[in-house]
């Protein structure tokens, strides 16, 4: 790690401490030439590889403006879809790789964007899950269907033990 103040090559810890978030380590660095001290933020990488092949760094930002699109017109504010993308970043990391697929992050969108909007969900996954007839739109609606009258049947009968 370069000094930001000489450029010296070399820096000595003084301190680390964990983010709040638990995703990052903060590091105060002390230059041995200088004598100043700086922080740094250490980070696992994780990238993404899309279908034309190139690699880019996983960006929240690219999860909420790609969202935002299939969100639009619904009431889902700019803090839902920040949540969301965090959310979404917690569930890449847990697979324990350092490169995903651009369609598997799409895929991680799909649940939590659910449990937002549904509407959302739908539009979202008309393009991840590749939608090409009606037919396709309403099984996916019966899907939905079915889940909520199963998630509604079990909060029932555990309402009444």
């Amino acid at each position: 790690m370069h000094c930001p103040f000489c450029r010296n090559p070399d820096s000595r810890v003084v301190d680390s401490r964990t983010a709040d978030d638990g995703s990052s380590i903060r590091r105060r660095r002390e230059c041995p030439a200088c004598g100043k001290r700086f922080t740094t933020v250490e980070t696992a990488s994780l990238s993404v590889a899309k279908r034309n092949g190139v690699t880019e760094p996983f960006s929240r930002d690219k999860i909420v403006s790609g969202v935002k699109k299939a969100c639009q017109g619904r009431p889902v504010s700019d803090d839902d879809l920040a949540l969301l993308a965090q959310k979404v970043e917690e569930t890449v990391r847990a697979s324990g790789q350092a490169e995903i697929n651009a369609l598997d992050v799409g895929l991680a969108i799909l649940p939590h964007l659910r449990d937002l909007d549904e509407i959302a969900y739908l539009r979202f996954a008309s393009v991840y899950q590749a939608f090409d007839t009606l037919d396709d739109f309403e099984a996916a609606i019966a899907r939905l269907r079915e889940e909520d009258a199963a998630s509604a049947r079990s909060e029932a009968s555990g309402a009444s033990d």
